[in-house]
């Protein structure tokens, strides 16, 4: 399946967002990705954040703080989140295992400076938390679109990661090589 990148964001502004408050360990023994759907951030604590709201219900792109996805190593936890087709998440860093798992996957886990993060959350704050990114991959780009100004960063992403994304995650990445 063809993975589309950007669309409306959500913002969580908190660091150390973990793996348990992406999708609490009781869901685990689901068997489908499609089983975890409903579950997405329902442990998260944080203020005005309502996990079965309308804002997550229609993001695409999660914009956050540092150490997003520590704690367990699972891949649910970007599973949880392709199966809400948020297919993008922005923060000044990750787990390194969440990552990883974000690539595999054929997501995106794009890392910008706390300074690019901070003006991103001006510009939402500055538009009434209404604020659409696109992604351009190939030119290590995203745009965020307020109300009334735009904003431009660019990211790194190695050129392993970006073949997996590209290629719509490690299977695939796989299957069209070897």
């Amino acid at each position: 399946m063809k993975k589309t990148f950007g669309g409306p964001a959500i913002f969580l502004d908190r660091a150390d967002i973990n793996t348990d408050e992406i999708i609490p360990a009781k869901y685990l023994t689901e068997v489908t990705k499609e089983a975890l759907k409903p579950y997405c951030l329902e442990d998260l604590k944080l203020e005005g954040f309502d996990p079965k709201g309308e804002k997550l219900n229609n993001a695409r792109v999660i914009v956050t703080r540092e150490n997003f996805g520590c704690g367990s190593s699972r891949e649910h936890a970007p599973w949880v989140l392709e199966v809400n087709q948020i297919h993008t998440v922005i923060a000044e860093s990750y787990a390194r295992i969440f990552r990883q798992n974000m690539f595999n996957c054929g997501m995106l886990a794009i890392e910008l400076p706390k300074t690019d993060i901070d003006r991103l959350f001006a510009l939402e704050q500055s538009s009434n938390g209404k604020i659409d990114i696109d992604v351009n991959l190939a030119e290590q780009q995203i745009v965020a679109k307020g109300s009334d100004q735009n904003e431009t960063f660019s990211f790194d992403i190695s050129p392993f990661d970006k073949a997996l994304v590209e290629a719509g995650g490690w299977v695939e990445y796989a299957d069209a090589r070897y």
